[in-house]
């Protein structure tokens, strides 16, 4: 029997909430310097590749399982994980993907939350120092030096924004995500279009060559010669990062649906709303205005795109105060509406399988976040930018797990749940018919191209050091224990979402465990 959970008052109110959880920090401040790192319109080709081949499939693959789940009364991935393998496998071996899934989705949204929501912080803080220019006529290094060592500042800006995230959260899917998500996703999409038209109109007081059209020919400018295998790489990965795949949150926003809801238009439509605001408004914003300013090398400066090489602009550019300030809430918005599904999914894990209120769940999740924050705001690395507890995490959580819980997702979802059951799931409510040849690129293409991406993702991680004792990135061997504290965090977390989902599937699912034996779907 399905249980009674909180379900989405409207259709609207989930899709805005489905691509507000993509749409994040990933489309306007990620996305551009990774295109302007991988060369441009050279990245562009496997972008839009690995969108259509690796991006709709396993996004309608988590839509699916999370539905699915969600008619059993499971928001979070372990319990969902196993009952869609028990189509194929016996109980306690349907109990492993369920321990797997559960541990790897309970640890990215707990790890990957725990910076992200520093970066969130620091886009409040920015937009509140470019209103007032506090930055102006001030080296932007320095500036943003002198702001992270300010811890008790920095803590200030992150607590507004989580304590917001909390009340949000607190106060539920319908009455409360929802509503937050229909007043800030339009606000979002009115301070990125005003960004775009002030780009279109920028020319170049550095160099003439330097307009803002010549970054949009940058970026358009199709050069097949140019691709490369890392490009090819970086382009997969950003599509995980852009479309929160791999994180268990879109499985956790679906199982709101009732089991005759649509998810194939539905999963189609989340795609469509974070690609309008990654390729055609993030890359109509950050590329053409830094382009304008600062060439070709200005916009594949990684973190220093967002808070040292636009704030440069913004100081030089007419009503800089205005649209610096603009430019950062919008980070805000985008960062928020991500960072919120993620909150939500933990304090999902705590109702449903400890039962703890909602509001009660959403004070613990903020505590939580507040302790596995911490070591980000205090990293002595900050004084150089190099932020090594940060990097760290961001290189196994952020691009490394969700590509092999994408991988599971594919496995568990398709072929031990079966593909016949898949398709027929897919289909069920459904507002389109997903046309026929679609089939085996979910069943075959995705998954191979998924593993693929794997396999050269850690190549390359041996290539770079990622596997030693002090990576490569480390410039000063003194700090590498802000390294080995991050890698120990990881390994906790992952032990603790390991028993958390062991203990949630034993609990309801015990019994049928003892007797090990195959369901048979009547």
């Amino acid at each position: 029997m399905a249980e009674q959970r909180d379900k989405w008052a409207s259709k609207i109110g989930l899709i805005l909430a489905m691509a507000g959880n993509a749409i994040g920090l990933g489309n306007f401040w990620r996305f551009p310097y990774q295109a302007a790192k991988n060369g441009g319109g050279a990245f562009m080709i496997p972008y839009f590749v690995a969108l259509f081949l690796l991006g709709i499939p396993i996004m309608w693959v988590e839509w699916v399982e999370g539905r699915y789940g969600g008619k059993y009364g499971h928001g979070t991935l372990g319990p969902t994980f196993y009952l869609m393998s028990r189509e194929s496998l016996k109980p306690r071996t349907a109990l492993i993907f369920g321990i797997i899934g559960g541990m790897l989705a309970f640890s990215v949204t707990t790890l990957l939350n725990s910076y992200y929501l520093h970066i969130i912080g620091w886009s409040a803080a920015y937009t509140y120092f470019s209103a007032t220019g506090a930055y102006f006529g001030k080296d932007s290094v320095q500036f943003l030096i002198n702001y992270l060592g300010n811890t008790g500042q920095v803590l200030l800006f992150w607590g507004i924004s989580v304590a917001l995230l909390g009340v949000a959260v607190g106060q539920g899917v319908s009455k409360g995500i929802e509503r937050w998500v229909k007043v800030m996703m339009p606000l979002l999409y009115v301070a990125a279009i005003l960004l775009v038209i002030r780009s279109l109109t920028l020319g170049s007081p550095v160099k003439p060559e330097w307009s803002s059209m010549k970054g949009f020919e940058f970026l358009w400018e199709p050069r097949l010669s140019e691709v490369t295998w890392q490009s090819a790489l970086a382009a997969a990965g950003q599509i995980f990062f852009t479309l929160s795949l791999g994180m268990g949150i879109i499985q956790n926003y679906a199982s709101y649906l009732g089991p005759e809801d649509d998810v194939a238009l539905s999963g189609l439509a989340t795609v469509s709303l974070n690609e309008f605001a990654e390729v055609i408004l993030g890359g109509s914003i950050a590329i053409p205005i830094a382009f304008a300013y600062l060439g070709e090398k200005g916009i594949s400066a990684g973190v220093g795109l967002a808070y040292i090489a636009l704030p440069n602009v913004f100081m030089n550019m007419p009503a800089g105060q205005f649209f610096g300030a603009v430019w950062f809430l919008l980070l805000w918005f985008a960062g928020f509406t991500s960072a919120i599904a993620m909150y939500n999914y933990l304090t999902a894990l705590l109702e449903e399988d400890l039962k703890i209120s909602r509001k009660t769940g959403a004070i613990f999740v903020f505590i939580l976040y507040l302790i596995l924050g911490l070591p980000v705001a205090l990293d002595p690395t900050k004084a150089t930018l190099d932020l090594y507890y940060l990097t760290e995490l961001d290189s196994w959580v952020g691009s490394y797990l969700l590509v092999v819980l994408g991988l599971f997702d594919i496995i568990v979802a398709v072929w031990l749940f079966k593909p016949e059951n898949f398709w027929e799931e897919l289909h069920k409510g459904a507002y389109i018919k997903v046309p026929g040849w679609i089939k085996p690129l979910i069943t075959y293409v995705a998954p191979i191209y998924t593993l693929i991406l794997l396999i050269f993702t850690t190549k390359d991680y041996i290539t770079a050091g990622y596997f030693k004792a002090v990576p490569s990135y480390v410039a000063k061997p003194e700090y590498a224990s802000w390294v080995w504290l991050a890698r120990g965090m990881m390994f906790l977390i992952l032990i603790i979402g390991a028993i958390e989902a062991y203990i949630a599937i034993k609990k309801k699912y015990g019994e049928e465990l003892e007797k090990n034996e195959v369901i048979i779907k009547m």
